[in-house]
């Protein structure tokens, strides 16, 4: 990449090129591949060939800084464009510095950029309060990620996917119930879809609380709604996980018919082997026989989940079972201990 980069500068150079955008997308780009030394030639060469810098030059500049950890020439770059007539900085330029210190999870000092930027007279968009948010849920400082929620409706401002998805999280983190519903219904009365990695957060908080009737409230509200496959298996899945955990039969096997019905299957070992686990306990051999019946047409048994089987039927003494298992094992290629 970084011939590239030298390759482009090169062709620049000789074209002598008097775009400060095309300087600026170079400076952007060293960014990308945390090589702030060329981003810092870069910019001294197009100095050298008559290119007077602008604020989005400067700002490329920064933010291949903040990616690189040059967080000493970043400022250093911040109080030049500070002290300069043409090229002041901008709401990007306070924002790069937000983004930065919102990845470290540091809300001091995002807070303190955040002031500045409005006291420059700079008004927030939905990414500053993206940025300002996703700092301070990642921080677990719930409460200031409210304030910055509550502050940007008030702005009229839309909040984006990334926006619902932390403060979802931040409700999950508090195991606040009654607002996570709430929250949901928002989210979907507006038109958005709910994504994997917020039904995840779901599924994960209501697991971890034992509420298995609000993850079937759940399911009936994603299903009503429409929402995407991915999101519902995700969600069929966690329920029939938590049947199999506590060894409810019957309504772990009601959950897994009401899936496949639906034309959807199991994604990952781990939860069929939750399942087997449960059968075993109970010593319900004939439903296990069963259920594996059930989801061979749309699940391939993995390697652990045949070793578990194994090790199930030989605890149990069900030799013709065992050399089952073993021969199907065999045709699937598996080595057998």
């Amino acid at each position: 990449m970084e011939q590239v980069l030298e390759w482009i500068l090169e062709n620049m150079l000789k074209k002598n090129e008097k775009d400060q955008g095309c300087y600026s997308e170079l400076i952007y780009l060293c960014g990308k591949v945390q090589n702030v030394q060329f981003a810092l030639q870069v910019f001294s060469l197009m100095e050298g060939h008559g290119v007077r810098p602008t604020s989005a030059v400067f700002n490329s500049l920064i933010c291949a800084c903040l990616c690189s950890n040059h967080v000493t020439t970043a400022l250093s770059s911040f109080e030049i464009m500070q002290r300069s007539l043409n090229y002041k900085p901008n709401l990007v330029t306070y924002n790069a510095f937000i983004s930065m210190y919102s990845k470290l999870g540091d809300v001091t000092s995002m807070r303190v950029w955040y002031s500045a930027s409005t006291k420059a007279g700079f008004p927030p968009t939905v990414q500053t309060f993206e940025y300002l948010i996703s700092g301070s849920v990642k921080s677990q400082e719930i409460d200031i990620a409210d304030k910055f929620y509550e502050e940007m409706l008030l702005l009229d401002i839309t909040p984006n996917m990334s926006i619902l998805e932390n403060m979802l999280e931040g409700l999950c983190q508090q195991k606040k119930l009654s607002k996570i519903k709430e929250f949901l219904n928002f989210i979907l009365d507006g038109g958005w879809n709910v994504n994997v990695h917020m039904v995840t957060k779901l599924v994960g908080l209501y697991s971890s609380v034992g509420k298995v009737e609000d993850m079937e409230e759940l399911l009936l509200t994603l299903t009503r709604t429409n929402q995407d496959s991915k999101v519902l298996s995700h969600t069929h899945c966690g329920i029939i996980r938590m049947y199999a955990l506590s060894d409810r039969l019957d309504d772990m096997e009601f959950s897994i018919g009401r899936m496949l019905k639906q034309g959807m299957s199991f994604t990952c070992a781990d939860d069929v082997e939750k399942v087997i686990c449960s059968y075993f306990r109970r010593g319900a051999y004939e439903r296990l026989e069963l259920f594996l019946e059930r989801i061979q047409g749309s699940y391939k048994l993995a390697r652990s989940t045949y070793d578990l089987l194994v090790s199930g039927y030989r605890r149990a003494g069900m030799s013709y079972k065992l050399d089952s298992v073993v021969k199907e094992m065999r045709l699937g290629e598996f080595s057998v201990a």
